[in-house]
């Protein structure tokens, strides 16, 4: 007799979402290869899903809701299970990011989570500890798709020069990055400014915060160090890291100028040379 995974969907959302995968399977009499066959997928995936070793995706969760007549049912549990995987006091500001309608990134060093490429994100997360990185970066990506939303937050990101020489992950992974801030360059709601080093003294040397603004709630300032996160609607602490944003995007490069130093050290730093319209040159 073959023996089968009992999952408790009270155990956490990823229990939560294989216990309803497999119900709606077996309610469909279908295989684990079976219905990895009609969503594409292997049936392999499927039963790591069913079993809580393998995080969902969106558009997985999608086909598998067409296929299973499920009403929709996983595709609006994956957020839910995605978010859960991230570090505890992490979740906060995960829900603080799909919740605001502006956010105002200063990033000294890295580039921000919600613009990173699964590349240098798995590079960010394995330095110190390389343990179920797929299901991490996975979790990671799955905040972006704030960005996809019918009406999107605003999304203000000031980056030090720096960040564009920092290689992490590689010079291939650092031409992939780049070129996925590039890709905002025209976008309605996403605006990418650089920091240069010829600003000398900033407002953002004490390190990197987020404030985040909402239709209707107070605005929140987020920091963190090493091991936590610190988010305060304080009007104090408010009021002063909208002060100091308002002067490094004043000391920030333009984002059209933003984008030309991109190009430039993409071209210069990694071997990549990019036409008029901003795609590769073979």
């Amino acid at each position: 007799m073959t023996h089968i995974n009992v999952l408790d969907p009270g155990a956490s959302p990823l229990d939560y979402y294989g216990y309803e995968l497999r119900r709606y399977r077996e309610a469909a009499a279908l295989t684990q290869k079976q219905l990895g066959a009609v969503i594409n997928y292997t049936g392999s995936l499927v039963g790591q899903i069913e079993t809580a070793r393998k995080l969902p995706t969106q558009e997985f969760s999608e086909r598998a809701d067409a296929a299973l007549g499920t009403g929709g049912l996983l595709s609006r549990l994956v957020g839910l299970v995605l978010r859960s995987q991230l570090p505890a006091w992490f979740q906060q500001v995960a829900e603080l990011e799909a919740r605001a309608s502006g956010i105002y990134v200063f990033q000294p060093q890295l580039v921000h989570g919600l613009l990173q490429t699964a590349e240098y994100a798995r590079a960010v997360l394995g330095v110190v500890d390389d343990r179920d990185l797929d299901n991490r970066t996975a979790a990671r990506m799955a905040r972006q798709g704030i960005l996809e939303k019918d009406k999107p937050p605003v999304l203000w990101a000031v980056f030090g020069e720096a960040v564009l020489y920092q290689e992490i992950g590689g010079k291939e992974a650092m031409r992939g990055q780049l070129l996925r801030l590039l890709a905002f360059e025209r976008h309605a709601r996403v605006n990418v400014q650089v920091l240069p080093f010829t600003a000398g003294a900033h407002a953002g040397l004490m390190g990197s915060f987020t404030v985040f603004r909402f239709p209707c709630d107070p605005c929140i300032v987020y920091t963190e160090d090493y091991e936590t996160g610190h988010p305060t609607a304080d009007p104090d602490a408010v009021e002063s890291r909208s002060l100091r944003y308002d002067h490094l995007q004043a000391a920030a490069l333009s984002v059209k100028d933003s984008a030309q130093l991109i190009r430039h050290v993409m071209e210069e730093r990694y071997g990549e040379q990019l036409s008029s319209d901003r795609r590769p040159v073979a």
